[in-house]
């Protein structure tokens, strides 16, 4: 039987690529019956008469997959953020980090719109890349009106399944549109009262670039921290999970406990004051969702 990944779901259909062909193919009904839902992403094995007329047999084992957006075997998130219009915002952009390394996705930092900057904000852009550099974070500053930074980020793609994600009007579209200018992706402008983009992308569908794959997702409708626990969530920032090999007391949650690797490379500037914030509010936050008896 022959096998392929499935690179749009829509209405009930699912579309299969298959030797550089496109086949259009439903679900067998022993998929409802397990509670199985095929997802873009999917590596599957199918049967079909011609292009139109396919029937999907068997959804192969996944490595990852998300809900918000509906997607499977992700090898990356590239997590588009603008560096103005609107602004650069790290408390958004650790929530979005955190989510992509609970479910053990490579992520990629993309900042927009950097032509956009003056001085000012362009010192302070350079600043904070430098400071999710260090944390281990690739990251990569570009422009899609002067397509720069655009030759460092393509190798990224090469080869890979990548969700592109982040904020309604940040670029993503226009970005993409570089990438592969054929696509004519639909953009509109920041909705000055709003804050926020008016175009939206309606589903999930990987698009062909170069030899990779990239998804232009409605973005992470939920950003809240669902299923992770307390104990989870260090290991969701690279640079405090490195220093917490220094914390005196194994479990230690860097808070209140003494002797901590982390609050003292916090006080020693090793890690940015903020990030041990955002990290100190999403524990709080972990912990108000469990239910109190």
């Amino acid at each position: 039987m022959p096998e392929g990944k499935i690179v749009k779901a829509l209405s009930g259909f699912y579309y299969v690529l298959h030797d550089e062909s496109i086949i259009q193919c439903r679900g067998r009904g022993v998929f409802r019956k397990n509670k199985i839902t095929p997802l873009v992403g999917d590596e599957v094995v199918f049967q079909a008469e011609n292009d139109l007329e396919g029937y999907i047999l068997e959804v192969k084992k996944r490595k990852n997959e998300l809900i918000r957006p509906p997607i499977a075997n992700v090898d990356q998130a590239i997590l588009v953020f603008s560096a103005v219009e609107p602004d650069f915002s790290t408390v958004l952009l650790d929530r979005f980090l955190v989510l992509v390394e609970f479910n053990h996705i490579e992520p990629l930092i993309c900042i927009t719109k950097m032509d956009l900057t003056n001085h000012v904000q362009t010192q302070k852009i350079s600043e904070y890349a430098e400071q999710y550099k260090r944390a281990g974070y690739e990251v990569i500053l570009t422009s899609s009106e002067t397509e720069v930074g655009i030759e460092r980020l393509s190798p990224h793609i090469e080869n890979k399944i990548s969700v592109f994600a982040g904020q309604s009007g940040v670029g993503k579209s226009s970005l993409l549109n570089v990438l592969r200018p054929d696509l004519e992706l639909k953009t509109n402008d920041i909705s000055s009262h709003l804050g926020r983009g008016k175009h939206t992308t309606r589903h999930v569908e990987l698009i062909k670039i170069g030899n990779g794959l990239i998804a232009d997702t409605p973005g992470f409708s939920s950003l809240e921290f669902t299923n992770i626990e307390t104990e989870d969530l260090t290991f969701c920032f690279p640079e405090l999970q490195e220093a917490s090999k220094n914390c005196k007391f194994r479990g230690c949650l860097h808070v209140t406990e003494p002797k901590c690797g982390v609050k003292e490379a916090v006080d020693a500037g090793e890690i940015p004051a903020y990030r041990y914030e955002h990290y100190v509010d999403f524990l709080q936050e972990i912990k108000d969702r469990k239910p109190r008896y």
